[in-house]
């Protein structure tokens, strides 16, 4: 029995391996028997040259050979980070933190054809998610749980797939892919805890933005506020906005207002990568000694459109497990 997961298991934005990194999400390749041929391996149609859909490791014999074998083989297996059907999708773990689960885990499952994530349940295992992990924090505790459980399964395959389980019809949600849009922070709608969720579900990925004055500014290092710094004459007594953004000298920090509270941001990008002292002196200074006769409000960070766009899918690569 060979068993066949996807190795395009990216973090983030739905591209493939060619994207740069690799992350938690592996699949199975679902329509690989009817697009191979008949099951003695007559009429195959195998690709004489790469690069194949699928990546093997190997000469292209081997590849070709091991293709004719999984189209032979009895079941294909999904190694999947949530506890399906909760997260079906191709970012489970990005919507695990992003929506503050405290559970999650790690589904082994059967491939159906032409729909992921909707097999039966070979093994499941439920994890704590660690206080204000990152996604990519929790892909590593995730991963190193996946890998073990395929092995438990592997070592007693047919046993698994006889026990297998259908999921239940409730508690279903999606994870889709995550968009360079979902990285633009909205003031007034977001609260301070959901935009810290969002910081760690995908700020290793793409950076928080926002508008400051037309130009694009992206949230590079969000930290959280303290007590004492709240108390400060500066924020309780002015008129502030979800927006507003106030310079705290003692701690070198931008204070940012949103729905419910207050973000602290330590650095920025504009045109470079600047610590908030800088984007201070540069840019909110001079502002404010220009129209020092308006009020900070104006002065305040804003939500930032992006253009939609359409994206062609990409080709996966996938990898063999014996």
């Amino acid at each position: 029995m060979r068993v066949l997961v996807r190795c395009c298991w990216r973090l983030g934005l739905g591209r493939g391996v060619a994207g740069g990194s690799l992350s938690f999400q592996w699949r199975a390749l679902a329509r690989l028997r009817g697009s191979l041929g008949g099951e003695d391996g007559r009429d195959t149609r195998v690709r004489e040259k790469p690069p194949w859909r699928v990546l093997f490791f190997g000469t292209d014999q081997f590849a070709q050979e091991t293709l004719r074998a999984l189209n032979a083989a009895s079941g294909i297996l999904n190694v999947h980070p949530s506890c399906l059907p909760r997260w079906r999708g191709p970012a489970p773990i990005i919507h695990t933190v992003l929506h503050g689960d405290s559970v999650t885990g790690v589904t082994i499952m059967q491939i159906r054809p032409k729909r992921f994530d909707v097999g039966p349940i070979l093994k499941q295992e439920t994890i704590s998610v660690p206080p204000k992990s990152t996604a990519k924090e929790l892909e590593g505790v995730l991963s190193r749980l996946g890998a073990n459980m395929l092995i438990s399964v592997l070592k007693n395959l047919p046993e698994s797939l006889k026990n297998g389980k259908q999921q239940p019809a409730e508690g279903v949600t999606q994870a889709p892919k995550i968009s360079a849009g979902t990285s633009c922070i909205k003031w007034e709608e977001q609260t301070s805890e959901q935009i810290f969720r969002l910081y760690r579900a995908i700020g290793n990925i793409i950076p928080l933005q926002t508008l400051w004055m037309e130009n694009t500014v992206k949230l590079l290092d969000l930290v959280e506020v303290n007590s004492s710094i709240l108390a400060d004459a500066k924020l309780t007594k002015q008129t502030l906005i979800p927006g507003s953004v106030v310079y705290h000298k003692q701690s070198q920090i931008l204070l940012v207002c949103c729905k419910d509270g207050w973000i602290g941001v330590r650095s920025v990008k504009l045109k470079k990568t600047l610590t908030a002292t800088d984007f201070f002196n540069g840019y909110l200074h001079p502002w404010y000694q220009k129209n020092f006769q308006v009020q900070p409000n104006h002065c305040r960070f804003q939500t930032l459109r992006l253009p939609t766009k359409k994206k062609p899918e990409k080709n996966c690569c996938y990898a063999t497990v014996h």
